[in-house]
């Protein structure tokens, strides 16, 4: 099947985008011009050393917040602590590109400085609980006339439960974005704002550019599968697309399980927008796989059920929106370690 470069994918999607954004108004542009629109709608366009500043002001409530945990015990006074803690961490493009969608236009770290504490409020829920447990202890005394013994004192334990939750900086924008944010968002994150120099430390430079997902020539004879060639040729639209929690659609790019449905919805399916787990209901298992089945995964993150969900092409690979949609092995210790099912569509 042919197969587009990453690149020229995502300029179509910003053409596209470009193009329903000029079908609302009377004006006509050049497709020069469209091309350069495109470009533009796709750069971060805030000055660089507000971006740094925003992302180092945004380090900095993490760092206080890892440094309160670090003295937690030498700060608090409980007789016990238990500490259930995700780790302190973000994406910097991630960080920049929700601050790009949700203040329009150039902005300054004194116009977001509310916005990083939004986030950074939605981002680390922390929470303290303390137990008081009534427990008793040993007491010798000693009676007028000189005699000891002993009693069972009672007294308060306090145990301290402390717990971090880390709710990825990645899934809130489907908490607060619209339709036509969200599209914004996936398109900042599909060129990494046309900046993947600015943080270049980023995994997501060498999942984008650097590396980005590599192609991959099923078989013919699969292809006579009238059913599956639709679906590979509807799947293989989107490689390179970029994950985007709860996303569902090529305008907002997708999530695992939203980039299944979309493709079986448009392949000869009517199953709506499932997730993983509901993928997995719809199917039948089965241990014989064979192109145009569906792979399910569990434990690829702390949920519970089915977790992670693909397109089997066969042959132990799979096309699947991982970050970004690409081609898998499913021989790799990793997919190995969290396979669950394979499942035929009815």
């Amino acid at each position: 099947m042919k197969r587009h470069p990453v690149g020229v994918v995502l300029a179509l999607a910003c053409l596209l985008l470009l193009f329903m954004m000029q079908s609302c108004s009377s004006s006509l542009v050049t497709l020069g011009n469209a091309g350069a629109g495109a470009v533009s709608a796709t750069t971060y366009p805030s000055q660089d050393e507000e971006m740094l500043a925003a992302e180092a002001a945004y380090c900095g409530m993490e760092a206080e917040l890892q440094d309160y945990l670090d003295s937690y015990e030498s700060t608090h006074d409980y007789d016990e602590y238990h500490f259930d803690l995700d780790s302190i961490e973000h994406d910097p493009y991630v960080l920049i590109s929700i601050l790009s969608v949700l203040h329009e236009g150039a902005w300054t770290l004194e116009q977001v400085q509310g916005t990083l504490e939004n986030l950074f409020d939605r981002q680390y829920i922390l929470t303290e609980d303390v137990v008081v447990e009534v427990r008793y202890r040993t007491e010798s005394r000693t009676d007028s006339e000189g005699n000891s013994y002993t009693v069972e004192v009672p007294y308060n334990y306090y145990i301290c439960y402390v717990t971090l939750e880390n709710r990825n900086l990645s899934h809130l924008p489907l908490e607060m974005m619209n339709e036509e944010q969200m599209s914004r968002y996936s398109l900042y994150m599909s060129t990494l704002g046309n900046r993947p120099d600015l943080f270049p430390e980023s995994a997501y430079v060498g999942k984008y550019v650097t590396n980005p997902p590599a192609g991959y020539d099923v078989p013919g004879e699969y292809l006579d599968d009238e059913t599956f060639a639709a679906m590979l040729t509807e799947a293989e639209k989107y490689l390179g697309y970029p994950y985007v929690w709860g996303g569902s659609s090529p305008a907002t790019s997708f999530d695992c399980s939203g980039f299944v449905s979309w493709v079986i919805n448009h392949s000869g399916w009517n199953a709506g927008r499932l997730g993983a787990q509901g993928l997995y209901n719809i199917c039948t298992p089965t241990s014989n796989p064979k192109p145009g089945d569906l792979v399910f995964f569990v434990g690829t993150y702390d949920t519970a059920g089915v977790s992670h969900c693909g397109i089997y092409v066969g042959d132990g690979m799979m096309i699947h929106c991982g970050d970004p949609i690409q081609y898998a092995n499913l021989n790799t210790s990793y997919w190995q370690s969290h396979f669950y099912a394979y499942g035929r569509l009815p």
